[in-house]
This record gives C-alpha cells, structure tokens and sequence, in this order.
C-alpha cells in the first residue's frame, strides 16, 4: 500500500515508517519537526510541513496517491497540555480535523490513529478493557478523546474506515539500536534510568514509595515499539479487508514497577543506578495495566516482546550509541 505517516519523524513514527518499509509500503512522511528528528526516517519519502494545512495535505494526498494514514502527529505531554490546554486542542483536535478533512477531500478513506489509555483517567478497574469509563483528568488525554469522537462521527458520516489504538506504555527501541526514544524533555522511566546508567543522569527520582503495590511503587503496562507498530500493521490489513471503525487497546497485559524496571536496568546494564525517593505526584494511579483481549481477537496481534529486560536492553543499546 501507499501510505502516509504523520509525525513519522518521532519516536514511535520513525519505527513505524522503518516496518512498512521493510514489508513493501511505499512510505511518505509528514512531519513539522516541532519534536521529531528528520534523520530518523529511513527509506521514506520526508516532507516537511503541518496537517493543519488542508489544502498542501490534500495535494500530497493527490500526488502520492496515498491509501491510507496512520496518524501519529501530536502533542504529547501531559504536563504541558495542563498548563496550555488550548496548545493541545489547537494541534491536536484541530489538526486532526484538517487532517480528516484534507483525506475527505482526496478521496482517502483509511486511518489508523495512535491514541492513549489516557482518554481512561483514573482506573476503577484493573485490567482495562475498551468499555472502561473514559473520564481523562488532562486535556491531552481529553484532546485524544475528542479525536476519537470525531473519527468515529466521521467513518458513520463519510464511510471513511479508522481504528483506534490506546496505548498503555509505549517503551524500547529498534533493536539495532539506531532508533529509539529522543524526546526533549525526556519524560519516559525507561530512557530517563538508562541516562543515569550512562552517565547522562545523576539519579533517577522516584515518586512515592508507598503505593498500594508489591513494592510499594507504581506499576505499568509496557510494551515494545515494535510490538505497537506490529499493531497499526494489522490495523492497516483489516481496514484493507473492510474494517470500518473500531477501538483497540494495545498492552502485554501485565506490569512492572518502578523499582522493576530499575532492577532490570542494573542487571542489563551492569551500572549500579542511583535512586532518588521523591514525593508522590498528582494525578498518578497505582496501577495501569490494559486488557488487550480485543486486539489479539480481532486483529490477530500478539505482543512478542513483553519481558522488561528485553524491553530495557533493546533501549540501552539506543542509549549507548547517544551517550558516545
């Protein structure tokens, strides 16, 4: 298929665009460069420019003859989107609607679209499964939700088919080591403790100790790059085979805690990590673990790269290389 990837200069874009090349796409990004890294596309076509332009969207569209989109392209941190909400609706909801609008127009009538288990809040109920109350406590998890609305609107209106992937904790890195995560700020527990294993960190904070957990530290759903660009692969085939709408969570189904992923990092890295005991944070549940029943079903997708030490050790080799 020809396909256009928004935001395929990023962290999870990057890997994706690296996927469809290696199993036949022909791949055009489209990235602002707001927070992705234009080296990092690899084997695609790179065009620089903003989905908030319907008309220039279109005629790349047209010109390419895309048939289909994976979407990638948004703001992301959940700080900042509670400190300048109207950034988060303006890039991400409005940029959306041009996004679909420019599709509409070209006659483009697939896309799957990275969401977040966000758009959950705080859980009431652990494993998440997609029926679980969506109430987020930020406008970005809110902003997503919103964009998920108006797909959904959108392939009932337009016939236009989406899927939509939550992810839980996207984590590791291609690995040949030459893609992985370089965000700025880095946000993310696994590259923030590899930093402090070498060298580009003095420690690595934890928040709260005394969490309702095994060990007292918040536990999450990790799961590799790999495995969600997997996903928006399948994702693509059951739009390709008539799929109109349809909400997946994307998760191992399982978690690790914090201090597990830095006990991971110790053994992977041979470093001995040092560890900051900080406050709690607001707004942070005990526990995010999905339910992604629906996916391995429906879609066929089986995460194949769950275990954390394999997750941290495909990160660390990333590391290593920037830490150079």
């Amino acid at each position: 298929m020809k396909i256009l990837v928004t935001g395929g200069a990023g962290y999870i874009g990057s890997h994706m665009v690296k996927l469809l090349t290696e199993t036949g796409s022909e791949v055009t990004v489209l990235d602002d460069l707001s927070t992705g890294h234009a080296e990092a596309v690899r084997g695609a076509q790179f065009v620089k420019g903003d989905i908030a332009d319907v008309a220039s969207t279109k005629s790349l569209l047209q010109k390419n003859r895309i048939e289909g989109v994976v979407h990638f392209a948004a703001s992301s941190l959940v700080g900042e989107s509670m400190a300048d909400p109207l950034k988060y609706y303006r890039r991400n909801v409005g940029g959306t609607v041009a996004l679909v609008q420019a599709m509409r127009d070209a006659g483009v009538a697939r896309i799957v679209f990275s969401s977040t288990a966000a758009v959950y809040g705080d859980p009431v109920r652990t494993p998440i499964d997609e029926a679980h109350p969506k109430q987020p406590v930020n406008p970005y998890g809110a902003s997503k939700l919103a964009m998920e609305r108006m797909l959904s609107d959108c392939s009932t209106a337009y016939g236009i088919g989406a899927v939509v992937l939550r992810y839980f904790n996207a984590a590791g890195a291609d690995p040949s080591g030459e893609l992985g995560e370089r965000h700025d700020p880095e946000t993310h527990l696994i590259p923030l403790v590899l930093q402090a294993a070498s060298g580009r960190r003095a420690s690595i904070s934890v928040f709260g100790m005394d969490w309702p957990t095994r060990d007292g530290t918040c536990v999450r759903d990790y799961i590799h790059v790999n495995d969600l660009c997997d996903a928006h692969l399948r994702a693509l085939d059951w739009l390709a085979k008539g799929g109109r709408y349809d909400v997946f969570n994307l998760g191992n189904g399982d978690g690790a805690t914090v201090l597990e992923v830095i006990e991971a990092a110790r053994r992977v890295t041979g470093k001995p990590i040092k560890v900051d005991q900080a406050a709690r944070r607001a707004g942070d549940p005990a526990t995010l673990v999905a339910d992604a029943a629906k996916a391995r079903r429906i879609l066929g997708w089986q995460p194949a790269r769950g275990d954390i030490e394999g997750i941290v050790r495909d990160a660390w080799n990333f590391e290593q290389r920037r830490a150079r």
